[in-house]
């Protein structure tokens, strides 16, 4: 059972949601990279073999076979993912923001261009479970963005087909080409192009060590959305909440794997032990039993503040990817949060429903870089320029200003090329 921690008598390292990963894969990932760029689809193939236990002949889905998957999923399904997609892009939508123009001034005119991104990669992952929500929440932003083309890459099953949910997915939210390719190999691929899988410009998803790695080393060559760790939740609740109810969403993040977080924040002791209880009897009935009492041993927590503004004090230090405020009127303290991915109001609003359903974007920071990033929107799909253009006379003006300023800085030949316009070209027995 969960020890109850007082926040005053332990140390932050204790309170804290450290992420646990402690193997390091870089070396191996580097030389998968390496094959990868090297041989191509070959590597592919190999790795494939090597660590989903299947060979491949086509890498690529074909669009029988995503007909044929998608067919294969229930009716009353599609009509979630159809409602879901709805919901996420009526969110997403809002977030587009447009070019401007500035021409305040006599012949100066500047501005900014807003650009999609071309060609996106993206991440979903298989193993343990199938996310089909990974696919709705990563593409439907890049196709409000503009975005021409998205590859989607995921590992194959033992049959080397595609998780027919994942599939239905992509043909709902619209993704161009889909890949059987799954791993650190994967990234590689998006990141440098095959022979079957073109290279892109940024890469987005969620993935395990191996993929958070890769994603690591391939930024530069591209754009990542983010170098994503294990799944999170910190629960704010006060006296009132249901235990049983606090109990099952820690459980929803403790069951994605061994690494995830759950942690609960309370002011009433009561609620902490009833709650510590609860953990133990619905964790007896989890099919992923295994996964979850691993993540609650090793990653659950239970914090007892003095006051729920403390708590949420200790949330943002630790600056979690989910965030329930379980309390009767959550929006009296929603300006007091500062450190958090998705947050998530009342005693209504379990964070599952985040993750599949509610419309806002479910990709989000974890390991405490809520601190400083964002949950993924439209502006991951998109790039900038900036333009300015002056007049001979409003350059004119400011010339001399511009030469001053450069000189300051030991730059010269700056100075030189602003003052140029305005002076007259050397005779030729001066420049000799």
């Amino acid at each position: 059972m969960l020890p109850i921690l007082d926040c005053k008598k332990v140390s932050k390292n204790e309170i804290f949601i450290r992420d646990p990963r402690t193997a390091d894969v870089s070396d191996a990932v580097s030389e998968i990279l390496r094959n990868v760029r090297a041989h191509g689809d070959t590597a592919l193939r190999m790795y494939t073999e090597k660590f989903d236990g299947v060979q491949l002949t086509d890498l690529e889905v074909t669009k029988a076979e995503l007909e044929e998957g998608a067919a294969q999923v229930e009716p009353e399904f599609l009509r979630i993912l159809e409602e879901a997609a709805e919901n996420i892009r009526a969110f997403h939508e809002r977030q587009v923001r447009g070019s401007f123009l500035i021409s305040e001034k006599n012949g100066v005119v500047m501005g900014q261009k807003v650009m999609p991104i071309a060609r996106v990669g993206l991440y979903v992952p298989g193993g343990t479970a199938a996310y089909p929500s990974t696919v709705l929440m990563d593409s439907i932003p890049a196709k409000i963005a503009g975005c021409e083309t998205l590859v989607m890459t995921t590992p194959p099953g033992r049959d080397g087909r595609v998780n027919p949910a994942i599939l239905a997915a992509a043909k709902t939210a619209g993704v161009d080409r889909i890949f059987k390719i799954g791993g650190a190999q994967a990234v590689a691929a998006l990141a440098y192009g095959t022979e079957s899988i073109p290279a892109v410009d940024k890469i987005v998803g969620p993935g395990n060590a191996f993929v958070a790695e890769a994603k690591k080393q391939v930024f530069g060559k591209v754009a990542v959305d983010m170098i994503a760790g294990p799944s999170e939740i910190l629960i704010v609740a006060d006296g009132t909440a249901s235990p049983a109810i606090v109990a099952a969403d820690m459980l929803s993040q403790a069951e994605h794997d061994k690494m995830a977080s759950a942690v609960l924040v309370t002011d009433s002791l009561s609620l902490a032990e009833a709650v510590a209880q609860e953990l133990e009897r619905q964790l007896a009935l989890l099919p992923r039993f295994e996964i979850a009492r691993e993540s609650i041993d090793r990653n659950g927590k239970i914090i007892l503040a003095e006051t729920i503004e403390e708590a949420i004090d200790i949330a943002n230090e630790i600056a979690p990817e989910h965030l329930e405020l379980c309390v009767d009127h959550p929006f009296d303290y929603l300006d007091a949060v500062r450190n958090a991915g998705s947050i998530f109001m009342g005693k209504h609003c379990p964070e599952a429903l985040g993750d599949y359903l509610a419309g806002p974007n479910h990709t989000l920071p974890t390991g405490g870089t809520a601190r400083f990033s964002s949950p993924l929107s439209v502006d991951d799909f998109v790039k900038k320029s900036q333009f300015t253009y002056f007049t001979k006379d409003a350059l004119a003006a400011v010339a001399k200003d511009v030469a001053y300023f450069a000189e300051k800085e030991g730059l010269s030949a700056h100075a030189r090329s602003a003052l140029s316009r305005f002076q007259e070209p050397a005779s030729e027995k001066e420049r000799g």
